[in-house]
């Protein structure tokens, strides 16, 4: 078992095309079954975050190979089907 604050620490690689994707953010879990189905990696921000990030990088669990002492390893990240886009709003009055 491990838990999310080593996970966060290690490198997400793609056996792939063997691309550093980033570092694990956050975990979503299914409501039914309390089973992990996604690892999560938030976009980059743009313009030191003013201008909000870029989409998040969802990778499903079934993709994940490995879990080593260094990298968690991913296959078959396709990142352009496994994007969510944050949101930010920017009120200026």
């Amino acid at each position: 078992m491990i838990s999310l604050s080593l996970l966060s620490q290690k490198d997400v690689i793609s056996i792939t095309t063997g691309q550093n994707i980033g570092k694990v953010d956050d975990i979503e879990f299914c409501r039914e079954t309390a089973k992990v189905e996604y690892l999560v990696i938030f976009g980059r921000p743009r313009f030191f975050g003013i201008f909000g990030r870029e989409e998040d990088i969802r990778i499903s669990w079934d993709n994940v190979v490995l879990i080593g002492k260094d990298a968690v390893l991913v296959n078959n990240c396709d990142l352009k089907e496994k994007k969510t886009k944050r949101k930010f709003a920017i009120n200026i009055e």
